[in-house]
């Protein structure tokens, strides 16, 4: 875009911008008017008349991604078409810092599930660091639309357009034209940089990914947590749990579920070298810990009208809804943890094989709750049984038998093979929108971009492994030709991953609570940056405040009073897969 970006300011909307002495000179529709990026995107019409503006005062956000803090902004939101296309419409939202807190960047944020926003929850972090902030609603008609509400046109009918504009296309508009609308507002000189930003997590951090691989030089770093690229395996695993369940003719109480998940917590917190109900070392913990020592341990729940199971923040509407829901009344349960019981646990940790035993995908570390293996309870019978998970049974019945519905209704005849099927449909259908899994960041690293990425090591909803597997895809297609320990080098240089100990999926655990979470990596990022500070660990708010990084893992010597960030191979390697139910790599 540099190639042929133009300010287009007024005279007097300038002298405006160089007088701003406070938000509210900015605040007004007639500013924004004058500072709108017309004709600076080819293809893309701005509507000037839609521009509406609202100052906020003294709002009190909060989110695991940044510290509670008080801020003041303008929202300035306005709506756009692409040229040629009927009835078309895109909205975006930008919030504004005060011209004296305007820190020259501009930051994007997104969404969760199948949303392509987080609303208000996510959208602060770019005014806490001084940027202009943005989100899009994709052009699905309004910020509160999520994509499968516009995939279809009808059944068997896909809305390309929605497809493109959720996988990459509406996010790199909007920061096209927010970095753009950015340096309008502020008249900055075009000989002074603006500094671009991105953070998500979750499909957030796929849309973060989305526009990394694809748009070198869009942003100068981003901030990406637990990312759901590989979409065709990702969606289709998470029916995994069911499967097991089905093909076992088991469906354990979710007592049971939880008892095992809790023992497991116990056996392996200690192997870190500290026993403090975090895990910090699933892999030693998948490494030594058997599953059948649970067989026999008593479980008791009390009765429950209703519960609802912890999600992340930055996941929104989308993925609440579908993957954890309200769940049905459960009564109360008293047993043992039985051998059906630790079968089920170990086939769903175990990974997803194919009738000839090829691996197809990968699963989530020992001790995170087995969210896709919950069970529900029929209090007519009696009994226990299948709860098809909402992001599985929608992402086969919509996406990809392309019906307008929200879940399949069974999983009759469906076999571990149909399951791949499933997999390879979807990869092979979406590889250019949706995967996400290109690993020759060559063009990103050269443009100068540093990006963060994170994922709990305790992640319910994407597998912890998947982030390693795309580090390890980036690493051997980039540096290939060199050393292990000189090609992690040459990563670190503009690309680290971290594995935050005891973390659910873009969040704290509830199940192990003191555990930490980078509540500032966009600060991070943005040093590393702008003053060339590459973080060695990163900073997790509970009671670990370091975050070691990858390949090196957390231990603690001493009883507990010395902390290191070791080298490891045997524990390196179990994080490693070979997908050998491909015929090509799967990155």
């Amino acid at each position: 875009m540099a190639s042929f970006r133009r300010i287009l300011v007024t005279a007097a909307a300038a002298a405006t911008a160089v007088n701003a002495v406070s938000l509210g000179d900015i605040c007004t529709t007639s500013y924004a008017q004058t500072a709108l990026p017309v004709d600076f995107y080819p293809g893309i019409t701005i509507d000037s008349s839609s521009v509406s503006t609202s100052l906020v005062t003294n709002d009190t956000v909060s989110s695991v991604f940044f510290p509670t803090t008080t801020i003041e902004y303008c929202n300035v939101t306005f709506a756009y078409s692409h040229n040629g296309i009927a009835d078309d419409i895109v909205h975006v939202t930008y919030w504004l810092p005060a011209p004296n807190s305007f820190q020259n960047r501009y930051v994007s944020t997104g969404g969760g599930g199948l949303a392509i926003n987080s609303g208000s929850s996510s959208i602060p972090t770019g005014i806490i660091v001084g940027a202009v902030s943005g989100l899009t609603d994709g052009g699905f008609g309004s910020f509160d639309t999520d994509w499968d509400a516009v995939f279809l046109l009808a059944n068997d009918t896909i809305n390309w357009q929605s497809t493109y504009m959720f996988g990459y296309q509406a996010h790199h508009e909007l920061a096209t034209l927010g970095k753009e609308f950015a340096r309008n507002l502020y008249n900055v000189s075009d000989s002074t940089k603006v500094y671009s930003y991105y953070q998500g997590c979750s499909e957030g951090g796929r849309e973060g990914w989305s526009q990394l691989q694809r748009f070198a030089d869009q942003f100068d770093g981003a901030a990406i947590g637990a990312p759901a690229f590989r979409y065709g395996q990702q969606q289709v695993n998470h029916l995994i749990g069911n499967m097991v369940e089905q093909t076992l003719n088991y469906f354990p109480p979710s007592c049971e579920l939880e008892k095992i998940m809790n023992l497991t917590i116990a056996a392996c917190d200690p192997m870190d070298g500290l026993t403090d109900g975090i895990i910090s070392r699933s892999d030693l913990c998948k490494l030594n810990f058997d599953l059948n020592s649970t067989i026999g341990q008593a479980y008791s729940c009390a009765a429950s009208t209703s519960a609802s199971t912890g999600f992340g923040a930055l996941e929104g509407r989308s993925l609440n809804r579908r993957q954890f829901p309200v769940s049905s009344p459960t009564p109360a349960q008293n047993g043992t943890v039985s051998a059906e019981g630790v079968a089920v646990a170990k086939a769903y940790l175990d990974g997803f094989h194919n009738s000839k035993g090829e691996r197809v995908y990968l699963s989530y570390q020992p001790g995170a709750q087995m969210a896709d293996a919950a069970t529900t309870y029929d209090s007519t019978t009696g009994t226990w049984g299948l709860d098809i998970t909402g992001l599985g049974g929608e992402w086969v019945a919509r996406f990809l038998e392309l019906q307008d519905t929200s879940t399949l209704s069974n999983l009759d005849n469906v076999t571990y093979d149909t399951i791949e099927e499933w997999m390879k449909l979807g990869m092979n259908r979406y590889y250019d929108s949706l995967q996400t899994t290109f690993p020759d960041l060559t063009d990103f690293q050269s443009a100068g971009g540093k990006v963060i990425h994170i994922h709990g090591e305790q992640d319910n909803s994407i597998p912890t492994a998947s982030s390693v597997h795309y580090y390890e895809s980036v690493r051997e297609v980039m540096y290939g030709n060199l050393t292990f320990n000189e090609s992690v080098a040459a990563l670190d240089d503009f690309y680290r991953l971290y594995l935050v100990p005891g973390a659910a999926h873009c969040d704290v655990n509830e199940y192990q609570p003191g555990g930490p979470w980078p509540q500032q990596t966009l600060q991070e990022v943005i040093n590393w940056v702008e003053n060339s500070v590459a973080p060695d660990t990163i900073n997790g708010t509970g009671n670990i405040d370091t975050i070691c990084r990858y390949p090196l893992r957390p231990l603690w010597s001493g009883n507990g009073t010395s902390f290191d960030c070791v080298y490891d191979q045997a524990s390196i390697d179990s994080w490693n897969y070979t997908f050998d139910a491909y015929k090509t790599p799967l990155y």
